[in-house]
């Protein structure tokens, strides 16, 4: 196996970090609210107060565990359905919907789509309440959108940022596929709020980051939403669809710059299903600078990939218990395995 490290840049830590903070005891999982240094244009001060009161905090109690998760959601009703991210509801067995107003509500969660990372909860109180409608066009690539969450103590603050792209590929199989990418500063705490468009409609869901060797976010994503397509109906409608997982995240920057090529293995995740096939990550110093390259996949039940979209889709689709015979190469050497693909609620996040 040969690989090139003289490129500029070894890698952006391609981990595409969803957006929920670290899981803290519940008792110390209280909002806190300040406002944010930056003053926002008139058109988008006004934009953000009249969305603000549709959007909430959406926390997450897990009693067993002791812990609490903090999120974001947006209602998409009057009748009180709240629409986030379902890595921030997945792990909870109690819900509270916080708003602008003061209020705070307890919630259910009545359906979600793993896949593409997103769920619907309902308010277990009368409404009306105020909503967002969502989009009915096609996002484009350039247009400013305004995001609102609760990233580093903020309740309910804006964010604002221009969109990048309209079909992102995630750096996992667990991650949702074919997102909006934008530069607006997300961070843990955002993940599940809404991704405004100029007419106040929300296109997206914020679901993931990815970050420099620093820490800083370089891009943020969001899976889009449109008014009646197949991702709305199904949650309208009551579907809890479970995804399948792997585990693994993968490393974009090298994909396919290998010898021989495939789908390099950047980090998997302690008790996944591909860290008890015995696959293993890259390494990387205590500034997170990558110092070897992990496992390179080669083929997927016998067919070649040669780098991390052709391993994606393959995988994509295989249900849930499913075994997965994986082709790789470590130190120069072909080998292979099997990994027995679990629900994506059972596997934890990514990180060695």
């Amino acid at each position: 196996m040969r690989v090139s490290l003289w490129l500029p840049v070894l890698l952006l830590l391609a981990l595409g970090a969803y957006l929920l903070p670290p899981r803290t005891p519940a008792a110390q999982a209280a909002p806190v609210t300040r406002t944010l240094p930056d003053p926002l244009p008139p058109e988008a001060r006004a934009l953000f107060e009249a969305s603000r009161p549709a959007t909430v905090q959406v926390e997450s109690v897990n009693a067993a565990q002791n812990a609490a998760g903090i999120g974001t959601g947006f209602f998409v009703s009057a009748q009180g359905q709240v629409l986030t991210a379902y890595h921030v509801v997945s792990a909870g067995q109690l819900f509270q919907i916080s708003t602008v107003s003061g209020k705070s509500y307890r919630a259910r969660v009545t359906a979600y789509n793993a896949a593409a990372d997103v769920a619907l909860l309902s308010i277990e109180a009368r409404g009306p309440f105020p909503y967002l409608k969502l989009t009915t066009r096609a996002p484009r690539v350039g247009e400013t959108v305004l995001a609102i969450g609760n990233s580093g103590g903020d309740f309910l603050q804006p964010r604002r940022g221009q969109l990048t792209g309209l079909d992102a590929t995630a750096a996992r199989t667990d991650f949702p596929q074919g997102t909006l990418e934008m530069s607006a500063p997300l961070a843990p705490g955002d993940s599940g709020g809404p991704i405004i468009d100029g007419n106040g409609q929300a296109i997206g869901v914020v679901s993931y980051i990815r970050v420099d060797g620093t820490g800083r976010t370089r891009r943020s994503y969001a899976v889009p939403v449109v008014a009646g397509n197949v991702l709305v109906q199904g949650l309208l409608s009551g579907k809890k669809l479970d995804m399948a997982a792997s585990g693994l995240e993968l490393d974009l920057v090298h994909s396919g710059l290998t010898k021989p090529p495939g789908a390099i293995v950047s980090r998997v995740a302690r008790g996944s299903p591909a860290a008890q096939a015995g696959l293993r990550g890259s390494q990387f110093d205590k500034s997170e600078n990558l110092v070897g390259l992990g496992d390179i996949i080669t083929s997927v039940n016998g067919r070649p990939v040669r780098n991390a979209d052709e391993f994606l889709r393959e995988v994509r689709g295989v249900g849930i218990g499913d075994p997965v015979r994986l082709g790789y190469v470590r130190g120069g050497k072909a080998l292979e395995t099997t990994v027995v693909l679990a629900a994506k609620s059972k596997v934890p996040d990514s990180g060695e």
